[in-house]
Order: structure tokens, then C-alpha cells, then sequence
């Protein structure tokens, strides 16, 4: 809990429902900002109290309209700089362009750097984010990070609770869709390299730390989002198949494998993501498979997809999230957080 001396904690317009619940962790309100459009779609952002010498925490996540949220953000973090704020933290739980992160053909852009420019040029000095997508990322900044490490804030300690608590222990394997999930799991089985991995989903890690079997798909791609070839490496037969992963796009992937977990004689199959998209089809594609369930985090506002998908189910991360601004403020180690969830 904050006395409210000296800290902002601000919302966009993307995710307000996140940045609410986050303000009530910490004990405080939802500083006041006018965010308007004008008549020919520019962003208007004016601050309605004042930020000077404070520590601003400005949520905004990227979702719907994702070049608006992050101009948005970028005009919000400008505001604040130019108000005289002492420290400007952009908390973006799912990170914009986070898959354009390296040149994979010729000509192509590197996206997710151009992003960390431009929130460094408006004035941000420290980043918090969720499950980056891919590590070289966090390369893309220079600004100074303080105990968040690296600006990598992890889901896996909500989501190892969430398992603990549904599931017995002695029948699940958690599965990995694609073997870049079992590569990110180094940095949370070893402490000392937490501030250097990419994803707190990363399959073989929960699996460590459950006592669970591990199994992973070797996958094979036409093209972004359509996958032509699945192979499941792993025993699943009579075990409830937990798949793990950082993204929830299309669903393709993860349906395509819970298809072949049920036919390799899974009892039953979930799947875990951090950041539940769910873009064009997913919902009627996950509602046809063979899940019993999408659990995701709400990275991303949820509302509406379960309103249409009863099999979405919702992890609440904003406590996390409340607490790391709070430690962060404050001084103290973040690194706890990595393993256990805040009540």
C-alpha cells in the first residue's frame, strides 16, 4: 500500500479495467488524464493534475487499435516529460510489434526497435512489460532499468499457482507447441539468470518446478500463423495435457496440437498463454477443438471474448503488476516476484 507521496499511476485508453485494478493494489487512484480525438483522428492528451518531481507509471497495453494505444502512450509519456515528471515508467503488458523483432527478409523492418525508439524519444526512462516474445527486445533499449531487471516482468508465478490448484499434480505433462517454448526456459530454472530470459511461459521451467512430465511439438511453418507439420515429442497418453505458451494469436497452433495430444491419448487437453489475442476466428476455432479449456491472463481485456467462448478462462495479473510498480517506487528487490504470487 502507497501514501500516495510522490507516485501517478495513469491509464490509456486500452486496457482501463487493468489499470484500475492495478491503482486499488497499491492503494491509490487512477490519476485523472483527458485523452480525446480530434476531427481528423489526431490524439489529444492533456494531464489534469500535476507530475512534478513524481514517479509516473503510465498503463497502456497493446490491443485493438495497436498503433493508436502505442501513440497514445507516446503522447502520455511526452506530457508527463515536459510536466517535469521525475521518472516515467511505460507499463505495456503485451509489448507492440513484438514479433517484428529481426530482419527475416530482405527490406524487412525491425519493428519492436523502432518502438523502443520512440519511447525512449518521448521520455521514457523505465519499461515494464509481460512475456516478451523474443529476448533480443530487451537489447532494443538503453534507457535505465532499476530492480525489474532488464524491464521483464514474468507470469509464471500466477499461472504455477492457477495449476497447483486446479489439477492434481500426478496426472498432468505440461506441453511446449514448438520447441522455441522449451528453449525459454534456462533463465527461470537458474535464479541467477532471471534478468536474461525471454518468457515466463516457457514449458520445460514449469515443468521443473511442478515435478511434471514434459513433452514439446516440433513444428513446421508455411507462413506466419499457418503451421503445415506437427510432430509431438513426449509421452501424453492418460495425462491431462497442459500446453504453454506466451501468445494466443490465431489459435491455429494451439488447436492443431491439442488435436494431436487427443490423439496421442491425452485425457484431456488445456492450454495457458499469457497473452490471449485472439484475433479473426480464434474464438470459433477454440470453441470447435478439442480444449477444454483457454485460460489466459488479462494482458489484454477478456471481457468480450468470454462473453462469446465459454472455454475462456481469465488469470488476473494485475496484482502483480501493482506490486512491482510498488516495490519499484520503493526501492526494493522485484526479484521475488519471479517466484511467488502477492496476495
Amino acid at each position: 500500500m502507497l501514501n500516495g507521496t510522490g507516485i501517478k499511476v495513469f491509464s490509456g485508453t486500452s486496457h482501463p479495467e487493468l489499470a484500475e485494478i492495478i491503482a486499488r493494489r497499491i492503494g491509490l487512484p487512477v490519476s485523472r488524464a483527458d485523452i480525446t480525438k480530434n476531427s481528423i483522428g489526431e490524439t489529444n492528451v492533456r494531464i489534469e493534475e500535476s507530475v512534478r518531481d513524481d514517479d509516473v507509471y503510465i498503463v497502456n497495453t497493446c490491443c485493438g487499435a495497436v498503433n493508436t494505444s502505442l501513440m497514445e502512450l507516446c503522447i502520455m509519456i511526452h506530457a508527463c516529460k515536459i510536466a517535469s515528471a521525475k521518472r516515467i515508467t511505460a507499463v505495456i503488458p503485451l509489448y507492440p510489434y513484438a514479433r517484428q523483432d529481426k530482419k527475416d527478409k530482405s527490406r524487412a523492418p525491425i519493428t519492436a526497435k523502432l518502438v523502443a525508439n520512440m519511447l525512449q524519444h518521448s521520455g521514457c526512462d523505465h519499461v515494464i512489460t509481460m512475456d516478451l516474445h523474443a529476448s533480443q527486445i530487451q537489447g532494443f533499449f538503453d534507457v535505465p532499468v532499476d530492480n525489474v531487471s532488464a524491464f521483464l516482468l514474468y507470469a509464471e508465478p500466477s499461472v504455477i499457482l492457477y495449476i497447483r490448484t486446479h489439477f492434481n499434480l500426478n496426472d498432468v505433462v505440461i506441453v511446449s507447441p514448438d520447441a522455441g517454448g522449451a528453449k525459454r526456459s534456462v533463465a527461470l530454472t537458474f535464479p541467477s539468470s532471471l534478468p536474461h530470459s525471454t518468457s515466463a511461459s516457457s514449458a520445460t521451467s514449469m515443468a521443473d518446478r511442478l515435478g511434471v512430465d514434459f513433452a514439446l511439438f516440433h513444428k513446421e511453418r508455411k507462413k506466419a500463423n499457418e503451421v503445415s507439420r506437427m510432430v509431438l515429442v513426449g509421452h501424453v497418453a492418460g495425462k491431462i495435457a497442459i500446453l504453454v505458451d506466451d501468445m494466443a494469436d490465431t489459435c491455429g497452433t494451439l488447436v492443431l496440437a491439442a488435436s494431436h495430444l487427443a490423439d496421442a491419448g491425452a485425457s484431456s487437453v488445456y492450454a495457458i498463454v499469457t497473452h490471449g489475442i485472439l484475433s479473426g476466428n480464434a474464438l470459433q476455432t477454440v470453441t470447435e477443438s478439442h480444449l477444454e479449456k483457454l485460460i489466459v491472463t488479462n494482458t489484454l481485456p477478456q471481457a468480450a471474448n468470454q462473453a462469446q467462448c465459454a472455454k475462456i478462462e481469465v488469470i488476473d495479473i494485475g496484482a502483480v503488476l501493482g506490486e512491482v510498480i510498488r516495490r519499484s517506487h520503493y526501492g526494493e528487490s522485484v526479484s521475488k516476484l519471479f517466484h511467488e504470487v502477492p496476495y
